[in-house]
């Protein structure tokens, strides 16, 4: 006699860069965790060269655990790490037009 098929889960796997976007449907053996769907990224050409072990994860944009259980249509997100802290490069940026605005450019002397 015939095992029955066990239920299954699909979500979606996302990682975005600033010039590309990765998103992957992946069925998971139900019941899945975040784990188990960063597991099946890893495995995915999609996803290669992409530290998704050291990377914060989170579910419709709400930062989780890997021990999450998964719901049916879930959107997994992978993070990447800021280039910078938002408030640094903000306070150079106000700094930097400062400087602009307190030495204006001296127009050439006419002859």
């Amino acid at each position: 006699m015939a095992q029955p098929e066990s239920p299954v889960v699909e979500v979606e796997v996302v990682y975005a860069e600033p010039r590309r976007a990765i998103a992957k449907l992946f069925r998971l053996a139900s019941p899945a965790t975040v784990a188990h769907a960063l597991e099946a990224a890893a495995a995915a050409v999609e996803f290669s060269g992409i530290d998704i072990a050291h990377a914060a994860v989170g579910v419709f944009g709400k930062l989780v655990g890997p021990e999450r259980i998964l719901d049916e249509g879930d959107r997994v997100e992978i993070y990447r790490a800021l280039a910078a802290d938002p408030k640094a490069a903000r306070r150079a940026r106000a700094n930097q037009a400062r400087r602009v605005r307190s030495h204006p450019q001296q127009s050439p002397a006419k002859r």
